[in-house]
C-alpha cells in the first residue's frame, strides 16, 4: 500500500517560514519524481516545485527564490522549504509521487496539508 504523509502545514505572518515534509511508504522511493502542489478553493492544483529522480529541481515562477525543494531518499522524504511566505501562498499543499516506467505512469498524491499565511 502506498501511502504519502505529508506535515509542517500551519498558521505564519506574512514574511516568515515554514517547512512541509512529506514522507513515503510503499514505493522505491529513489525512482521517483517527487514534487509539491497547492490548491485553493474553486482553482485547479498548481505546480509549485519539483524534484527528479536524478535530485534535479523546477519552481513556479511565483515561488522562485522564496521556496527549495529537496530529497532524502535513505529517508524517504521530500521537503519543502518556505521562506518569504505571502498571503497568496495561503493554500493546502499536496505531495506527489510519479513514475513513468515504459508507457505506463504511476502516480500517487498525500492528504494535504494547510497552509495559512496571515497578512
Amino acid at each position: 500500500q502506498v501511502r504519502l504523509v505529508e506535515a509542517g502545514g500551519g498558521l505564519v505572518q506574512a514574511g516568515g517560514s515554514l517547512r512541509l515534509s512529506c514522507t513515503a511508504s510503499g514505493i522505491t522511493f529513489s525512482a521517483y519524481a517527487m514534487a509539491w502542489y497547492r490548491q485553493t478553493p474553486g482553482k485547479q492544483r498548481e505546480l509549485v516545485a519539483l524534484i527528479t529522480s536524478g535530485g534535479a529541481t523546477d519552481y513556479a515562477d511565483s515561488v522562485k527564490g522564496r521556496f527549495t525543494i529537496s530529497r532524502d531518499n535513505a529517508e524517504n522524504a521530500v521537503y519543502l522549504q518556505m521562506n518569504a511566505l505571502k498571503p497568496e501562498d495561503t493554500a493546502v499543499y499536496y505531495c506527489n509521487a510519479r513514475r513513468v516506467v515504459l508507457q505506463s505512469t504511476f502516480g500517487y498524491w498525500g492528504q494535504g496539508t494547510q497552509v495559512t499565511v496571515s497578512s
